[in-house]
């Protein structure tokens, strides 16, 4: 199966994608993962990605979806595949359906993570990521501990960009940008809402029964 997963941010997409691709065994496609991938290794295309994001412009959806499309013809990624951070646009929920109807596969299931704004800052403000394991953990709801977090705590850090002010500006961008591509995965019958502000358990519980469903 081929599922993506959409949610504001805090929303908790990341701690839930790790749980499905641990327990179903799929992989994760993240764009940003995949721009950075290609820049480390300093291929063409890389090259080309590098220079453009050097010039501060944004990388092009006929770019994106070359990587996309790399994923997806892989054999060993046939139907086992999440979808965290895209589409992102309507033109590349247009374009990813093509590039699956390429290779035989389709989307099975689109989760929408639905998060209250206050829920959502709760989170982030207490949001610290390990620059060494890129754990995620929350001082408040999920803090390191010696059972979850083996790194040292000095690899503990706070994104610069996680407060209140902007992240509900990031929350309503968000709400705006992902309607138009929501609905359209709506009309096809694929889209599934999931309550976001239970804890992170009982919403993979809650996916966890859903997935166990599906054959396809």
């Amino acid at each position: 199966m081929n599922l993506i997963l959409f949610g504001p941010p805090g929303a908790g997409k990341g701690s839930q994608s790790n749980n499905i691709i641990n327990n179903f065994n799929l992989k994760q496609v993240s764009t940003g993962d995949l721009l950075r991938s290609e820049i480390k290794t300093q291929t063409d295309l890389g090259k080309k990605i590098e220079s453009i994001i050097n010039n501060g412009e944004l990388v092009s959806d006929d770019l994106v979806n070359t990587l996309i499309g790399k994923i997806i013809s892989d054999p060993k990624n046939f139907n086992r595949l999440i979808f965290d951070g895209y589409p992102r646009t309507i033109s590349q929920a247009y374009s990813l359906e093509k590039l699956l109807k390429e290779f035989n596969q389709k989307i099975s299931i689109v989760f929408n993570l639905k998060v209250d704004k206050d829920i959502v800052s709760k989170r982030v403000n207490g949001r610290i990521i390990c620059i060494r394991c890129f754990r995620i953990f929350n001082v408040y709801l999920n803090p390191p501990n010696s059972k979850n977090h083996k790194c040292e705590k000095k690899y503990l850090k706070k994104r610069t960009d996680d407060n209140s002010k902007t992240i509900l500006n990031r929350y309503e961008t968000y709400v705006v940008k992902s309607k138009p591509i929501l609905d359209y995965y709506n009309k096809k019958g694929l889209l599934l809402e999931i309550d976001g502000n239970q804890k992170i358990v009982e919403i993979y519980d809650k996916i966890k029964g859903i997935l166990e469903n599906i054959r396809d």
